[in-house]
């Protein structure tokens, strides 16, 4: 028996059966008699990965033991790549050498791991060298420009080599499909859509596929091309669009899970909250094989706690967002900030102004370095149009950062960012002096840096070339020194090059000077008689507004005019005369009556305040300097004395 399978196994060998289930029928009935023949067993393993049935592949192997493993190692490997476990699948893959299929799997498994940069470098390697496979060529170029992809999309777009677009990228519509991904991932959304419409034509215009084919590999375009148009503003085009995507056409869970997202983004204005909430929640849990990339379910999360707070759901969004704030410290990760921010939106009901700062506010004693919730603080003062809190608010939490210990707290205090809010802030207030400085404290942190951000050092050097202070021309030198050594072919580089060094060491940069379009070049087309004629506009500067703004809180405001209705004004109103202020007084008690006869002046002098009038007056005033008024005398006999004695009769 164990003869017959040996020669069954040859046989296997040398014949070629198109029917894989038939390959498999053989080796289950040669196995029974021989248990431990490897051949079979490989056979048996390539059959079930043909079939699609990795998990039985993967079964076969844990029986076969470690012989049959090191025998088909890379079968393993893209077994397992299959079955969703992409960490174990590359380092198989990557410990077999010498083999084009293994470097094949381990670049997919490394793609599907998020592990780009090296899945790049496996792919430029193997376009390096010569292909063993028809249509691999045509493969490689397909599956590199998805990789190049997926690094701009995780903003590692330095280790991407090709830039620019070349002819075969709009030879096929996977390569002009995976172009236009890497333009809208560089922002370049204008760019992105033609291509997406190129490899809309492309595929359309293909005869080897089926119609039913053409409407699968067109989704995937649609669910892009949606995201596109939308966030350029092109709302009637994206509904549209949105109508034709058949979400139950979408073979792909991931894809399908995307699209519904999108949708739900684009009618969220004008849909209730309670069923979008409701529509988004209803997909599918997705497979392993088949999950998102982190950025896509950062999104996605992000995009739940949103409907959660729209839903009126905010204690399950501050549970939720708390948890996974609990474990970070200060970062400069987008889905971090991102969730603070829901966090703070959270606490405040949703509310601006002063209402929400008070609901904010107290959360910075508990994470006094949260980059999400102070970019939240400082965006509800600038709303409110109170910059100086603004700047304080800012100002402390640069100083804790500063005084932090920690390398990463000082990539956080000159991230680009921050900085820029720290400018933009103080330009506000027209503070150049602190301007300046803030950049040249970035620019010397970031030149001694690797990697360091070309557009912060720019901005510093322009800043830095009109100061007055030789360090800090110093220091601009240095940066548009470094920027010109980094991209000899920069315009913008070789300029500030040649500024920074013209008053210095004209000398020096002689050579760069001559590189620069000409002065005349630049203003050949530009007539300095009509400009003048018409006239410059006037744009005052920082200085100026800040003046005007302190002049104005310095001077008291006018009260406005009150309008008087014509039905309370008399007959005789004149309003060229001006009335008279005492008008509402009695007669009597205005400042211009004079009261007539003897009579009237004698009863005014009584009503005299804060003194006496009179004959009790005088009295008084002669009655010595204690300043008591003696009672009258009452004569005895309780009548009133007569004036004169009666004769006698």
């Amino acid at each position: 028996m164990a003869t017959s399978a040996k020669i069954l196994s040859a046989l296997l060998q040398r014949t070629s059966i198109n029917d894989h289930e038939e390959v498999l029928k053989a080796c289950n009935a040669s196995l029974k008699q021989s248990k431990g023949d490897l051949e079979l067993q490989h056979i048996k393993v390539v059959a079930l990965l043909k079939l699609d049935r990795y998990h039985d592949a993967l079964r076969v192997l844990e029986e076969g033991g470690d012989r049959l493993k090191q025998r088909v190692s890379v079968e393993r490997a893209y077994a397992l790549y299959k079955v969703g476990d992409f960490e174990e699948a590359k380092g198989i893959a990557k410990g077999i050498s010498d083999e084009r299929g293994a470097r094949h799997v381990e670049a997919q498994a490394s793609y599907r791991s998020e592990d780009f940069a090296n899945a790049a470098t496996i792919y430029k390697n193997l376009a390096g060298s010569q292909a063993t496979v028809e249509k691999e060529e045509n493969d490689l170029r397909i599956n590199s420009g998805a990789t190049d992809a997926q690094l701009e999309w995780t903003r590692r777009g330095d280790l991407v080599q090709k830039k620019k677009l070349e002819r075969e990228d709009l030879e096929a519509f996977e390569t002009a499909y995976n172009a236009a991904c890497c333009s809208v991932a560089r922002g370049e959304l204008g760019q992105g859509e033609v291509l997406l419409n190129r490899a809309r034509d492309l595929c359309n215009a293909l005869d080897e596929i089926t119609d039913q084919e053409k409407i699968t590999e067109l989704l995937p375009i649609s669910v892009q091309q949606l995201y596109v148009v939308s966030k350029l503003g092109k709302n009637e085009e994206a509904e549209k669009l949105a109508l034709d995507i058949a979400l139950e056409e979408i073979p792909d869970p991931s894809t399908r899970q995307i699209a519904q997202n999108n949708k739900l983004a684009l009618s969220s204005s004008s849909l209730n909250p309670y069923l979008s909430h409701r529509l988004f929640h209803s997909t599918e849990r997705l497979p392993k094989t088949d999950n998102l990339f982190r950025l896509q379910a950062e999104r996605m999360q992000q995009n739940s706690l949103a409907l959660d707070l729209l839903a009126s759901k905010s204690n399950g969004v501050i549970r939720n967002t708390s948890n996974i704030l609990s474990n970070s410290t200060s970062t400069l990760s987008p889905h971090i900030n991102n969730i603070s921010v829901l966090n703070a939106a959270a606490h405040a009901q949703s509310q601006l102004a002063k209402l929400g700062l008070k609901q904010i506010l107290p959360l910075l004693e508990k994470r006094p370095k949260d980059i999400g919730l102070i970019m939240t603080i400082i965006q509800l003062y600038v709303l409110t149009n109170n910059h100086g809190c603004a700047i304080t608010i800012l100002g402390s939490f640069l100083k804790r950062l500063s005084e932090s210990e920690a390398p990463s707290d000082q990539d956080v205090l000159y991230a680009p960012g921050l900085v820029a809010l720290q400018v933009s802030l103080y330009t506000s207030q027209g503070r150049k002096s602190q301007i300046k400085t803030t950049l040249a404290k970035a620019a010397s942190y970031w030149r001694h840096k690797s990697k360091p951000p070309t557009s912060l050092l720019r901005a510093a050097g322009l800043s830095l070339l009109d100061s007055s202070d030789p360090e800090h021309q110093s220091i601009a030198r240095d940066i548009f020194a470094t920027l010109h050594t980094q991209d000899p072919s920069s315009k913008s580089a070789t300029a500030g090059y040649v500024a920074s060094h013209a008053l210095t060491s004209p000398e020096k940069v002689s050579s760069e000077a001559d590189t620069l379009t000409p002065v005349a070049r630049l203003i050949a087309g530009i007539d300095v008689a009509a400009l003048e004629e018409a006239g410059v506009p006037y744009s005052p500067s920082t200085d100026t507004i800040a003046a005007s703004r302190k002049r104005a809180m310095d001077e008291k405001p006018k009260p406005a005019k009150k309008r008087m209705r014509k039905s309370r004004l008399p007959k005789d109103y004149d309003p060229s005369k001006t009335p008279d202020p005492e008008r509402w007084l009695p007669l009597k008690d205005r400042s211009t009556y004079r009261p007539k006869g003897r009579k009237g002046r004698q009863k005014a002098a009584e009503k005299t305040q804060g003194g006496v009038s009179g004959e009790k007056g005088a009295e008084a005033k002669a009655g010595g300097g204690d300043g008591v008024i003696k009672a009258a005398e009452k004569k005895p006999g309780g009548g009133q004395a007569k004036g004169k004695k009666k004769g006698k009769k």
